[in-house]
């Protein structure tokens, strides 16, 4: 039974870490987030794949010793251009490069709605149906709920250990009562 709590205790401290974090995490994100507005429509662009390219990124699926022995790791991505000549390219994550090759061999083409963002100079290629009002309140209501749950995990938390403190007080004062 000892055991049992003091694993309990162990996962609880570890979820309330990353609860913390996460939660940090989508402050900084919600805070960094340009609004609707910041977004220039300009429309929707048919995109065809050209060429798998990989690229070395940052390890993060690793534990700590196999972390340090490879720091990056190799991800593969399908790289589409617009087929119209403006000059858009569109990048989507695959799983393998014989994935990747396959999606280039078929050629099939993806349309993709381009919003520029004029005060970075740069610009996001989204699904054809959104706006940029509803990308924007797409990605505000995702850090909001995750927000919100590590909120709730950290107030649960806080209640069980002031319920666990509240009822040994009680045993404690009880037993110097009698």
């Amino acid at each position: 039974m000892a055991k049992l709590k003091s694993i309990v205790f162990v996962a609880g401290v570890m979820l309330l870490i990353l609860a913390a974090v996460v939660g940090y995490l989508s402050i900084e994100e919600l805070s960094a987030m340009l609004p609707a507005d910041s977004y220039e429509d300009r429309g929707v662009y048919t995109f065809i794949p050209c060429e798998v390219a990989s690229e070395q990124v940052k390890n993060t699926n690793a534990d700590s010793r196999d972390r340090r022995m490879h720091p990056t790791e190799t991800v593969y991505t399908v790289c589409y251009r617009d087929i119209g000549g403006s000059g858009y390219r569109w990048k989507e994550r695959t799983i393998t490069a014989e994935m990747g090759q396959a999606a280039v061999d078929a050629g099939t083409a993806v349309k993709r709605r381009v919003l520029s963002i004029p005060d970075r100079g740069t610009y996001i290629t989204v699904e054809p149906d959104q706006t940029a009002e509803s990308y924007a309140a797409g990605l505000r209501q995702t850090y909001i709920v995750t927000l919100s749950l590590s909120a709730v995990y950290v107030l649960l938390y806080a209640t069980a250990w002031y319920l666990i403190w509240h009822n040994d007080r009680k045993k404690k004062v009880g037993t110097t009562r009698e």
